[in-house]
């Protein structure tokens, strides 16, 4: 009876501290959260906790299977979601790192484009001769930025 009880207030904290997350605005880790939160109160109404009871074939015992059985969906569903965003919340902020504004070029005034997108082609250095100096310059800045 006190095992049942202890359960249920562990479960009841848990509901409660995914919802205040959830509040946040972080609901991914509120679900991940909730689903360990369901774990004792599955325990108990499957008969772990008191498995000498006789409890194993009660409506209750396959109650607490089924919300085993939700809380699995929900881990599930959490990391289905987590790898479709793009990986851990490590890996994201990584990501969001490399493109802050801090990594342009000082003379740049964008950021460049990712390695392997285009190859980088350098404009032939054209024979000077007479007033082709001053427009060869800017045609190959032309030429660089691809117009």
């Amino acid at each position: 009876m006190i095992a049942e009880t202890v359960c249920s207030a562990v479960s009841a904290a848990g509901l409660g501290i995914a919802a205040v997350t959830a509040y946040r605005k972080r609901f991914l880790a509120a679900a991940r959260i909730a689903a360990y939160a369901l774990i004792p109160v599955g325990l108990v109404m499957t008969g772990v906790v008191e498995w000498l009871a006789d409890t194993a074939f009660s409506p209750t015992a396959w109650a607490g299977f089924g919300v085993l059985g939700l809380s699995w969906v929900i881990f599930m569903t959490t990391r289905a979601v987590e790898r479709r965003r793009g990986g851990t919340r490590k890996e994201r902020k990584a990501a969001r790192a490399a493109t802050e504004p801090g990594a342009v070029a000082p003379a740049a005034s964008a950021p460049s484009l990712a390695s392997g997108s285009r190859p980088a082609t350098r404009p032939k250095a054209k024979a000077a001769s007479g007033g082709d100096d001053d427009f060869s310059d800017i045609e190959a800045i032309l030429k660089k930025h691809g117009i």
